[in-house]
């Protein structure tokens, strides 16, 4: 009996997880697309780098250890760059009853990522969902304030012709140039810098029922 439900445990677990590949192959982005399609110019991409939150990292950004882990990986980030406890996914999802196979099948939605931060943290964490042009904007240049930390929830689709949804830590804003950098826990993406406007309607636009948006670490 044990042996059957074992074996139907590793059906359903083997079927789940080319489920995921299937999805992650469909929705996979041209490595030209990545290349071009948004901005990596070295000097632009240093000063980026000297922005309060990014620098708090000190070039170094753990990256996802499988496709559907973005968000925990993303939290770790933030706070490993504000001194917490939990800076590897592992620790992040620790007691919070999500991904206990280290696997976020269908991926976190905006809302259950703000509730794993909280887990961790005494920093008071906000959803910033249905934001105006202008609201972006304000967040954005609150970025770069030293005690503030932000995540963005987005599709790649709208800024790379191709992807899903995705979470990223911000790692500020370049406000004379209008670029915000990313800071991409896919290893294959890396850091970008992007237009706020092209930014603002890949996070305009819906997970299920609801808008993305961001989370704001204080």
């Amino acid at each position: 009996m044990k042996r059957k439900l074992l074996g139907a445990l590793l059906a359903v677990v083997g079927l789940l997880l080319l489920s995921m590949f299937a999805l992650s192959q469909a929705t996979k982005v041209p490595p030209e697309a990545i290349r071009t399609k948004v901005i990596r110019t070295p000097a632009l991409i240093e000063r980026a780098w000297a922005l309060p939150a990014a620098a708090a990292l000190k070039h170094e950004l753990l990256s996802q250890s499988n496709p559907s882990v973005c968000g925990p990986s993303s939290l770790a980030n933030v706070f490993r760059s504000l001194h917490e406890a939990a800076v590897s996914e592992t620790m992040v999802l620790e007691g919070t009853g999500q991904c206990r196979t280290g696997m976020c099948f269908g991926g976190l939605t905006l809302d259950q990522l703000a509730d794993v931060a909280r887990h961790h943290t005494q920093h008071k964490v906000t959803v910033l969902r249905n934001l105006t042009p202008e609201a972006f904007r304000d967040e954005l240049r609150r970025s770069n304030e030293p005690h503030l930390r932000y995540t963005i929830n987005f599709t790649r689709k709208a800024i790379f012709g191709a992807g899903g949804g995705h979470h990223s830590p911000i790692g500020g804003y370049l406000e004379p140039e209008d670029l915000v950098f990313v800071l991409d826990v896919n290893h294959d993406f890396g850091p970008w810098l992007v237009e706020r406007t092209r930014l603002f309607a890949a996070m305009d636009t819906k997970d299920g029922d609801q808008k993305r948006g961001m989370l704001r670490i204080e």
